[in-house]
Parts: C-alpha cells; sequence; structure tokens
C-alpha cells in the first residue's frame, strides 16, 4: 500500500499500522531492537514523548489514555485517536507550530515530519521484537533516507539515533534506513538472548 502524501491520511495509515502490530503482540516484555527496550518501551516511547512535542510548539493538549503498563493496546489506541483528531480539524491541524530548533511550521507538518515518521520507523522494532511482519513501505523507506542522508550530521550530534550499522551494497531502501537509523537489520530476539 503506498502512503499518503497529506499528513493525515498519512498518519492514519502508519498508526493504524502499529496498531495492527500492538494488536497482534502476546509478549511485551519481548526485547526489541532498540538497546534496553522491550516491547512495551516501544509503544510507551510514542505514546510519551509526542505529548510534550505537540504542547510546547502548538499550545495542544493530547488526551490521556490508560499506563501503557496496564494496557499497551488501550493506551496506543486513545493517543492514535488524540493525534489523529488534531490532523483531520482544519483549525488544530493549521496552526503553527514553533520550537527553538525548527523554527515555526504548520502542524500538520511538525506532527508528519517528526512524530508519523517516528512510528513508521518504530513499526519495524516491535514488529521485529514480537515476530510479526516488519516490511515497511519501500517507497516511504527511500524518501526519508534520501531526505536523512542530507542532514547526517545533525540528526547524529542530535543524540536520537545510533550509530550507522553498515549493510551490504546494493540492499533494499528499508534495510538501508535501518542501517541508517542505528538498527541491526538482522536483528532478532533470539540474538539477545543467547548472548
Amino acid at each position: 500500500m503506498a502512503l499518503s502524501e497529506q499528513p493525515a491520511e498519512r498518519h492514519r495509515q502508519v498508526a493504524g499500522l502499529f496498531a495492527d502490530r500492538v494488536r497482534g503482540t502476546s509478549g511485551w516484555d519481548a526485547p526489541a531492537p532498540v538497546a534496553g527496550w522491550t516491547a512495551r518501551d516501544v509503544v510507551r516511547h510514542l505514546v510519551e514523548w509526542s505529548h510534550g512535542f505537540i504542547a510546547a510548539g502548538a499550545g495542544i493538549t493530547l488526551p490521556q489514555g490508560p499506563s501503557v503498563d496496564d494496557d499497551p493496546l488501550a493506551a496506543w489506541q486513545v493517543h492514535r485517536d488524540g493525534v489523529q483528531t488534531v490532523l483531520d480539524d482544519p483549525a488544530t491541524a493549521g496552526r503553527e507550530f514553533t520550537n527553538p530548533h525548527l523554527g515555526s511550521l504548520p502542524l500538520a507538518v511538525a506532527i508528519d515530519r517528526f512524530y508519523t515518521t517516528d512510528v513508521f520507523m518504530h513499526t519495524w522494532d516491535l514488529a521485529r521484537a514480537t515476530g510479526q511482519d516488519d516490511r515497511l513501505d519501500a517507497d516511504f523507506c527511500a524518501e526519508l533516507l534520501g531526505g536523512m542522508t542530507q542532514m547526517e550530521e545533525v540528526i547524529r550530534s542530535s543524540g536520537q539515533f545510533g550509530s550507522r550499522v553498515e549493510v551490504p551494497d546494493g540492499a533494499d531502501a528499508q534495510t538501508r534506513l535501518l542501517g541508517f537509523i542505528g538498527r541491526d537489520p538482522s536483528w532478532s530476539p533470539g540474538l539477545v538472548r543467547d548472548r
């Protein structure tokens, strides 16, 4: 399925796929590809950081669902629906987002560029941690990689991404994106347990 170029629809697609992976998770304590994280931590990260990001940049408070510790699926659904409501409402989606590091841009663009892409990439983490389908949209992988490669120095200095993992020449866009953001594309939970 090709992803939309429209922020609201792209969020609906990306967050929907992530919700499918949340619903398909049975072992919330399974190790995840991010060092020290479990499957539950992947959901926690996405639910928690964006609240402050949106509130500080646009003055919008997202609804609070149950704790990720108590009910990861319900926590994700409340969060996803809250972000979707912001994006679907022209009064909020068109609001200005301001950040000292990013400048000012429309809120929908900020959510799409920073939050929806984070959900997209962490979908692989949750899927891989829990043995689910971990394929991502190849075109969006290539688009993200193209944009991020141009800003590599800034990205690396942010501390938000791990060191680049080398991948084979000729690797597909998803593999190259994963390596770029510091993921080992061959990672599996069994490798962690064997250490």
